[in-house]
């Protein structure tokens, strides 16, 4: 049966999100037919049973006679003739993940309704859908399919009931002419528990940018690799500085939060739910230590920041944020900095996702992400320890970077607001400790330097 090779295949796929515990079930609760024939595609909803838990998951199921070589890789396996009306019925075919065949996922890009499966577009808005397809693979809960040098697709495998939040977000940014996004194009939907829910997305493809990433390590790279003719180098000496594009990028973090909260509804935090949050991270803390005991030696640290947010004397402003913002988030055109995936932290769920909360959260986020593209080149180098005062460095001058042009576009950081920003960040690092120990056990110390 279908279903018995779809649970022996899922477990297997990078985006699943249920690795280590035992699958219960598998069923398909959603087929409906895109392109009939051969070769054929159908678009699944699968429901899947865990531990008492039920996720949703979308396939793009392809069929074939024959699979050639180029799609081996995505084969699920071989069935008999599964709901396939038009074709003989006389043998099995080859079933398999159809976002890697260019030749079905045109069809992504089409404005035609298939039953339940409904095709979007922004108005005014033309799509070549001849252009071919290629997945990329760097991706752990998604699947995103590059369509030449003009489309990518973002296929959202783990389906939520409810609009993304990065749809919602794209499409209210654009219609205010926000330079600093990806363009939307369109977008899939269906209906799950009588909800609206996004499918997938297609924005504008940034053929001629870089990863916020690559170029932060290209420049920690440089500082690293430059030897010091007298006394310690330093970042601003190096030929790879990368403070002009730090501040760069704090200009656009404070106007995406302008248009953020000109786009959507703001509002404040009183004092006791403010001391709620903080009880939160003490939470957060309590737990992280006992799983990471070294983390307990920073424990008054920690505490005293927090404290200080408790003590704050007015109420915190707090709107719609990106959620899960760092460098690798972010692509330097030529032109500018443009921001991408809006979804905000995938495990959360959906609610949480499109809360109101500080735009000091998002702020936090990158300045974290300054430290670790400055100590993830540190981890495992026989230098580390002579290379240590050039890491901290280079953090501290592309931080204030970041904070000067972000402030000088309007981002607000108060005196009190230094406060809340700390305790944002340690509550990152907290998040980061445990993460790694439980992933990549040798990079612990990178936030771990984050108390010290």
């Amino acid at each position: 049966m279908l279903e018995e090779l779809l649970a022996r295949w899922i477990t297997h796929q990078r985006w699943f999100a249920g690795k280590g515990r035992p699958l219960d079930a598998l069923a398909i609760e959603s087929d409906v037919v895109l392109v009939a024939g051969e070769p054929g595609l159908r678009h699944l909803i699968l429901s899947i049973r865990q531990n008492h838990s039920v996720d949703r998951y979308q396939l793009l199921l392809g069929m074939r006679e024959e699979l050639p070589d180029r799609l081996k890789h995505a084969m699920i396996g071989t069935c008999g003739p599964y709901g396939f009306e038009n074709g003989p019925h006389h043998h099995e075919w080859y079933v398999y993940d159809a976002a890697h065949d260019p030749s079905l996922t045109g069809h992504l890009l089409e404005d035609t309704d298939h039953g339940p499966i409904r095709f979007r577009r922004i108005p005014g808005v033309t799509i070549d859908t001849s252009l071919r397809s290629l997945v990329l693979g760097a991706e752990q809960s998604n699947t995103s399919l590059v369509y030449g040098d003009a489309y990518i697709c973002k296929l959202f495998r783990r389906l939520i009931p409810g609009v993304n939040p990065e749809l919602e977000i794209v499409t209210a940014l654009a219609a205010r002419d926000a330079k600093h996004i990806a363009q939307p194009y369109g977008w899939i939907e269906t209906d799950l528990d009588g909800t609206v829910t996004t499918l997938a997305i297609t924005q504008e493809f940034l053929s001629n940018a870089n990863d916020g990433w690559d170029l932060a390590l290209a420049s920690v790279r440089d500082l690293y690799g430059t030897p010091a003719e007298a006394g310690n180098l330093t970042a601003a000496d190096a030929g790879g500085d990368f403070a002009a594009e730090a501040h760069r990028l704090g200009t656009a973090t404070a106007q995406i939060h302008r248009e953020l909260a000109e786009a959507f509804p703001t509002g404040v935090v009183e004092r006791p739910e403010v001391k709620r949050m903080v009880e939160d991270f003490r939470r957060r803390l309590g737990r992280a230590i006992a799983e990471v005991p070294e983390l307990a030696e920073h424990r008054e640290a920690i505490e005293t920041v927090y404290h200080q947010v408790e003590r704050l004397p007015g109420e915190v402003r707090v709107q719609r944020v990106h959620g899960d913002y760092h460098l690798g988030q972010v692509m330097r055109t030529p032109v500018d900095w443009i921001v991408l995936d809006f979804e905000g932290e995938p495990g959360q769920p959906l609610p949480e996702r499109r809360a109101q909360s500080s735009p000091l959260k998002d702020v936090a986020g990158m300045l974290r992400s300054f430290d670790y593209a400055a100590r993830h080149l540190l981890a495992d180098n026989p230098d580390a320890e002579s290379l240590e005062a050039r890491s901290h460095d280079w953090a501290a001058r592309n931080r204030k970077s970041f904070l000067t042009g972000y402030a000088e576009a309007g981002g607000h950081i108060s005196g009190a607001d230094a406060a809340l920003l700390k305790a944002l960040e340690y509550s990152k690092a907290v998040y980061e400790v445990v993460y790694e120990a439980r992933n990549r056990p040798t990079w612990v110390s990178i936030p771990l330097a984050a108390f010290r």
